[in-house]
């Protein structure tokens, strides 16, 4: 499956943090149940290879990337994993969309979609999204960067997330409102599958 048909699965990636590997595969579950199969689990915890290495072989349908993936090393442990993805915060030196697995490098300025662009991407993340400019900073980079193609990430929600996916350069959103951390450690798996099914209306 290529990075496009990745993205283009659901409008929402939900993007975890997992402090805790036990909640990874009723997480993953919970999300792909309500048709939310693009996961990114950042790589912000001590778990989260775990948890990528156990959603990956124990969650049919999911397809689980990692997230803050900032060198490298972190590219080729994901990958080894089971890691079927990467995203990055930035555009490191070097990146290239032919590594071990496909990469969504992020960009805020048009200076970073020109140096993108130039390596290689087409599918960039919009990172932080409402603080570096939100709709309004993608409305203009449409007519002067045609090929590229955002999914912005950083302070969407479930409110401004329509906005964001009427826009004709935006293939998906990724959000961390479709797992609340208190709905995690409660175990309350039937809350996100809901929260999951109201985010796959969003790009209707």
């Amino acid at each position: 499956m290529t990075l496009e048909q990745m993205l283009k699965l659901a409008p929402v990636v939900p993007v975890l943090t997992i402090e805790d590997e036990a909640h990874a595969v009723p997480l993953g579950r919970a999300l792909a149940d309500g048709g939310l199969r693009m996961l990114e689990v950042t790589l912000r915890t001590s778990a989260a290879i775990g948890a990528i290495r156990r959603i990956s072989a124990e969650v049919e349908g999911a397809v689980v990337g990692a997230g803050t993936v900032l060198n490298a090393g972190d590219l080729e442990r994901a990958a080894q994993a089971g890691a079927r993805f990467a995203v990055s915060p930035g555009l490191g030196e070097g990146a290239r969309p032919d590594g071990p697995i496909p990469l969504l490098p992020g960009v805020a300025t048009a200076s970073e979609v020109m140096a993108a662009l130039a390596a290689g991407f087409e599918y960039l993340k919009f990172f932080p999204a409402v603080p570096a400019g939100g709709v309004a900073m993608l409305k203009a980079f449409a007519p002067v960067f045609p090929k590229a193609r955002f999914c912005p990430t950083g302070g969407v929600s479930v409110e401004n997330a329509p906005e964001f996916l009427g826009l004709a350069n935006v293939v998906c959103v990724g959000g961390s409102w479709v797992a609340p951390a208190a709905a995690v450690r409660a175990g309350d798996w039937r809350r996100i599958t809901e929260l999951a099914r109201a985010a796959q209306l969003l790009g209707a």
